[in-house]
Formats: C-alpha cells, structure tokens, sequence
C-alpha cells in the first residue's frame, strides 16, 4: 500500500511528533544536513536528525509557505523564528514507489540562521546519545 508522503509529512510536522518518522522513511533514505558536509544515510541517523529538528525547527512560528510538486518529490519552503533569528530554508524530499522517503534534503539561509541551526542541532544531536 502506498502511504501519501506529503499528508503524512506534514500531519508529522503539525503535532511535532517525531514517532511516526519510521513509518515514511525508506530504510536507505539519504539525509543531508545544511550544516554536516556528508549525507547521512540509513533510517536510524536519519530518524536522529530529524527528531532534533522537531525539537530545534517545529515551534509555533513555523510555517510552509510555497509547495512544489512532482510525481515523487517535493520543494518545501518554509519560515521559522528562533532566538529571534528568521530562518528561511526548504525541505526537498523525494519518495519511492510505496510512498517512503528515500531522499531528504535540507537547505537554509541566511548564514546567521546556518550557524544558529548549527550551534541547537549539535546540542540536541547530542542530548540524544
């Protein structure tokens, strides 16, 4: 059965509930960071990564402000504030046939947010070993 990624996505994204990463993530998915130079591959560094930007990113100023779509992917662009910094990125995500994650990209900007990112991610990276 093939999950709807982007509904799941984002229903994940507005209850800030990182447990259902597992199910729409595809065991092989490429994770990369804006702010670690080498993907990250493989479901479990990956669930780690973004368990910590649900913590970092997923406040209530976060908000998705342009979608764009195609048959297997997608361009998320989406504003956040944090420490009183605006963060401006997207997330652009592609899925296999059954509807997983098998590619996660995100990018920021500008440089002051990059280092924020940065700084809260290693923090919350680890808090979680």
């Amino acid at each position: 059965m093939t999950i709807d990624t982007l509904s799941t996505w984002h229903a994940l994204v507005k209850s800030r509930d990182a447990a259902g990463l597992d199910s729409v993530l595809g065991d092989n998915v490429v994770f990369h960071s804006p702010v670690v130079h080498t993907p990250q591959v493989g479901k479990a560094i990956t669930i780690q990564y973004l368990s910590a930007a649900f913590q970092v990113f997923f406040n209530p100023s976060f908000r998705y402000v342009r979608e764009v779509t195609g048959p297997s992917d997608a361009v998320l662009e989406f504003q956040v504030e944090i420490d009183g910094i605006g963060v401006n990125g997207v997330d652009m995500l592609k899925w296999d046939i059954e509807g997983r994650i098998v590619e996660f990209k995100v990018l920021i900007r500008p440089l002051k947010a990059i280092n924020l990112i940065h700084q809260k991610m290693a923090a919350m990276l680890q808090a979680q070993q």
